[in-house]
């Protein structure tokens, strides 16, 4: 029987998953170039972008172009522009804080979280079987659920970005009158926020959860 043949480096550069991710790198730059000038086709780009994060994990599945390359590209494309929206947000309202502390958790719990999957030699992030917490497990394994809490917070920072209107905007003010705005951002808003708030939960759950992973791998080493 013939051996299989193993993909050259760059053919698994050029997997289709790898190339939308790549095209939403390019989306990303140019949409964050012209955030200021042009609000909504920034949203639009922006949303577009996230959205092709479930088409690469699609084909990577269908395709059987599944890659170690290819997963890392899609956090990382999927933190830096979450992380982006995050730091306009900060420049846009007061305090600027609160958007900065969210930041500051979300690259924390997942970095601890992907260190935390390769130091007890799993092979993916969203093996949490041995988690005690069931809405982190809840989370991972529904991708419905997912879905929703991660629709949520990018629904909801592109939400608040189209709500303001000057540069040093007071963030409890805007939530306050946005029942004067367009009844669209009334709906959208209480729907974006608890998937929001869930999200939040699920990213404390899971720093603490990879915290500890580390603590009793440490642990283990010296008994």
């Amino acid at each position: 029987m013939a051996k299989k043949s193993r993909p050259s480096t760059l053919s698994v550069y050029l997997y289709v998953p790898n190339i939308i991710g790549y095209v939403r790198i390019l989306m990303n730059c140019y949409a964050f170039a012209i955030c200021f000038k042009n609000k909504y086709l920034f949203s639009l780009l922006y949303f577009v972008s996230f959205v092709c994060d479930a088409l690469d994990g699609y084909f990577a599945r269908k395709l059987n172009q599944v890659s170690t390359f290819g997963a890392v590209l899609d956090m990382v494309t999927d933190r830096i522009s979450t992380a982006c929206l995050l730091v306009v947000l900060s420049q846009v309202y007061r305090p600027g804080l609160i958007f900065l502390s969210l930041l500051a958790l979300d690259i924390a719990s997942h970095w601890f979280q992907m260190y935390s999957t390769f130091l007890v030699g799993k092979s993916s992030h969203k093996d949490v079987k041995d988690s005690s917490s069931w809405l982190f497990k809840l989370y991972y394994r529904n991708r419905k659920f997912m879905g929703y809490c991660c629709v949520s917070c990018e629904v909801l920072y592109i939400i608040l970005f189209l709500l303001a209107n000057n540069p040093t905007e007071n963030l409890i003010e805007v939530l306050s009158n946005v029942s004067t705005r367009n009844w669209l951002y009334l709906t959208l808003l209480p729907l974006s926020l608890v998937g929001w708030a869930i999200k939040q939960l699920i990213n404390i759950i899971q720093m603490k959860t990879a915290a500890d992973a580390c603590i009793l791998y440490d642990i283990a080493k010296k008994q």
